[in-house]
């Protein structure tokens, strides 16, 4: 291959950013690295830079950057610090740029990142959880191409008839029910933040892997569906599948039911993408089908797994609750992570700003992010005032 593909990575540092590295590093006949960028590890992110041989590596947060400068010092890779510079990154030529940001804080760079045109490959659910709209908009303006990097949605994306959509009938999102599936409410009410980051089949980031523990993960996942692949809420399935062996399926009208399957490893959708439309070889795990005894399928149980509902009630009142939903995610998530509330409080803290959140008018992105700010600030005063005091209480 003469002509190399001009790669960004937006959060290097992270579990997106660091199978990325490891699938890049597997060919490095094929990719040319322009930039890699990370919020606040900068040590890891000069390692990045110096083993991708960056041209360009950028800190997000500035008390970072004199470590980040001095670790890079002699490598000839430019630097830089702030929010701005990781616009700036994301706005950069490049053939393809993969948006790995954790959390809201994705949601400028994406959009800078589809303004260039190229192909963005969306490994955060945030910015179409929160954005769908303009997301979906921006990259038919521009006209950039949408590559899923989530497993399930990168399933679908490689199954699913984008040329004769009107023969879909369905499309179903695997889940694995995480580490709490067969838990009963009072074994998940003293679940600690290490046994909800234990999951059973995937290696994941920690917010992501709570995400999972409450399916909530899978309820981002429904949303995001919804936005990347134009279909309505209710031809969108969730099925429990513990193998995690089929990641997704599309069903078809003449009843065919076409899946992608392959081993619980993010090497193989990120290869998928940064080969895209070709294919190539991944140093991840592959599947062995003579090492699966059995396939099992069951519908949730929305009891157990409250989160799934909300998505679907969450799209019938509009964007604003699909922002208030993900933003009062994220705080509880953390809140759960840093043992200031308990596992079930995490969906009372979402339900208690979906109950009190009114409809908003959010044309623009400075709109969400200001109306997410406002979710967010409010959700920790809950947790202050209410659920903090009801975890010490029951405890």
């Amino acid at each position: 291959m003469s002509y190399k593909k001009k790669i960004t990575i937006l959060g290097a540092t992270g579990s997106i950013g660091k199978s990325a590295a490891d699938v890049i590093l597997s060919a490095p006949e094929r990719f040319d690295v322009q930039c890699v960028t990370a919020n606040t590890n900068a040590e890891l992110l000069a390692a990045q830079a110096v083993k991708l041989k960056a041209k360009r590596a950028v800190i997000a947060d500035e008390t970072k950057y004199d470590l980040l400068k001095s670790k890079l010092d002699g490598t000839g890779i430019e630097t830089a610090a702030g929010a701005q510079a990781l616009e700036g990154a994301a706005s950069e030529p490049a053939d393809l740029i993969l948006a790995g940001i954790v959390g809201i804080a994705g949601l400028k760079p994406i959009m800078k990142a589809i303004e260039q045109g190229a192909c963005v490959a969306i490994a955060n659910k945030e910015p179409l959880v929160a954005a769908g709209p303009l997301v979906m908009a921006a990259a038919k303006k521009y006209g950039t191409t949408l590559l899923p990097v989530d497993s399930e949605h990168n399933a679908v994306f490689q199954v699913f008839d984008f040329e004769r959509p009107e023969g879909i009938e369905k499309i179903t999102l695997t889940a694995s029910g995480g580490p709490f599936l067969n838990r009963t409410s009072e074994e998940m009410a003293k679940a600690t933040p290490e046994q909800a980051i234990a999951h059973p089949n995937w290696s994941m980031g920690r917010k992501i892997s709570v995400d999972s523990a409450t399916m909530m993960n899978k309820a981002l996942e429904i949303i995001e569906a919804h936005y990347l692949f134009n279909i309505e809420p209710n031809k969108i399935d969730v099925l429990i599948h513990p193998q995690s062996v089929i990641h997704s399926m599309v069903h078809y009208k003449d009843g065919s039911v076409l899946a992608q399957m392959g081993a619980s490893d993010m090497r193989t959708p990120i290869a998928h993408v940064l080969a895209w439309p070709e294919r190539m070889e991944t140093p991840g795990q592959k599947l062995d089908l003579t090492q699966v005894n059995k396939l099992t399928f069951e519908a949730p149980d929305f009891k157990q797994f409250p989160a799934l509902q909300r998505a679907y009630k969450c799209l019938e009142r509009g964007l604003y609750a699909c922002v208030a939903l993900n933003a009062a995610n994220e705080v509880a998530v953390e809140a759960f992570l840093t043992n200031n509330i308990g596992f079930l409080d995490i969906m009372d803290c979402i339900d208690h700003i979906l109950g009190k959140t009114k409809s908003a008018k959010l044309d623009t992105i400075t709109d969400i992010i200001e109306f997410d700010e406002n979710i967010r600030a409010e959700t920790r005063d809950f947790i202050a005032n209410g659920v903090t005091k009801k975890a010490a209480q029951a405890s």
